[in-house]
């Protein structure tokens, strides 16, 4: 017998996606993978190259305060060094973050659905987890989670935009909210897919709020999708000098490995690679949009690199679709059984993907 902490017991693994190479071994096909919002054209070329110089030195540890990394990203963004703190993918900003200012039992609010590591750390450290439905329209909504705030409510999680439903929220439904909220509670906005966003004008432009030492604002990016370094697992998060520090003291040493320092350094130097993906995922999308609408099915319009789908019984679909050599995901596990989510890939797969899909509903 052994004992776990309470809340582990009843958890359930998250689920990562079926690897492609799973999928061919079981089926013996040749298969494509639109299941993780994953960049298809790769990294950057520079970002390549730099991994192999950084090869042949991984026998050193890394830079544990990323300095390098730290100056480029700060002049990037315009923002202090001492305003950024880096970690092993956004999933270990999300763990530091509650490790450092949270207690056994304080209340965590975030929408639901939404990205399920909230949830998963939330239940794991022995936290009140607090769910508030999104909106008729698939949004978060910020009056209801204000409501939700209670005296014990230590950290508001806000995706922005949501994963799974690519939607936003706007500056003016941000500030309104934190108007509405306790100025001691820690709101974190998790902008993984801001590259995608923020070509868009309704997208808030948060920095200037984070950085602020009179708010308790994080917000946390990633290298894994528009930059294409998911396998490498770097992230970041951007506050005032204060939360950065305090987080600084709970984050482990080396928590990003050697690779990925070089990698995000030299992804960091082309944009130009950035904005092919940008466009490569405005064409893609359009594509989509074009061919589900030909097909009557409603999705939801998206602000990122990943499209909802509602096909009637998604896991049904979602498992169709493997026996054609395409892996999407299912939203059963995002309490959204009638969708699936699929990723915006290169032509050819978007192409194969619409076909497996008309083939899927027809028979």
């Amino acid at each position: 017998m052994i004992k776990v902490r309470s809340g582990v017991e009843d958890l359930i693994p998250y689920d990562p996606g079926k690897p492609v190479e799973e999928l061919e071994r079981e089926k013996g096909i040749k298969a494509i993978k639109l299941a993780s919002n994953e960049n298809p054209l790769g990294p950057s070329p520079k970002a390549v190259e730099a991994i192999k110089e950084a090869a042949s030195k991984v026998h050193r540890y890394p830079d544990g305060a990323c300095y390098y990394l730290r100056k480029k990203l700060a002049s990037f963004l315009g923002v202090g060094e001492k305003n950024l703190i880096f970690g092993n993918g956004s999933n270990e900003i999300i763990e530091i973050l509650m490790r450092t200012f949270l207690e056994t039992g304080d209340e965590v609010v975030y929408a639901w659905p939404a990205f399920v590591v909230y949830k998963l750390i939330s239940k794991a450290m022995g936290l009140k987890a607090v769910e508030v439905p999104l909106t008729s329209d698939l949004r978060h909504d910020l009056k209801a989670m204000a409501v939700a705030v209670t005296e014990n409510t230590k950290m508001v999680f806000i995706a922005n935009p949501n994963n799974p439903t690519g939607t936003i929220v706007t500056k003016d439904e941000i500030d309104a909210f934190l108007r509405e909220i306790p100025q001691d509670v820690i709101v974190v906005v998790d902008e993984a897919y801001y590259e995608f966003a923020s070509e868009y004008k309704e997208f808030p432009q948060l920095i200037e709020t984070a950085i602020t030492e009179d708010r308790n604002v994080i917000l946390m990016r990633t290298f894994s999708k528009a930059y294409g370094l998911a396998g490498l697992r770097i992230g970041y998060g951007i506050s005032n000098e204060r939360i950065i520090d305090y987080m600084n003291r709970v984050r482990q040493p080396f928590n990003v490995n050697l690779i990925a320092q070089e990698a995000a350094l030299a992804a960091l130097d082309d944009q130009e690679h950035v904005k092919k993906t940008i466009e490569l995922t405005k064409q893609g999308l359009e594509y989509l949009y074009s061919e589900l609408q030909y097909m009557g099915l409603e999705y939801v319009p998206t602000y990122t690199n990943f499209l909802l789908i509602k096909v009637g019984r998604g896991r049904e679909v979602f498992e169709k679709l493997l026996y054609k050599g395409v892996i999407v995901r299912a939203m059963d596990g995002y309490s959204l059984p009638e969708y699936i989510r699929v990723t915006v890939g290169l032509p050819e797969e978007n192409k194969k993907f619409v076909q497996a899909l008309k083939e899927v509903l027809t028979h």
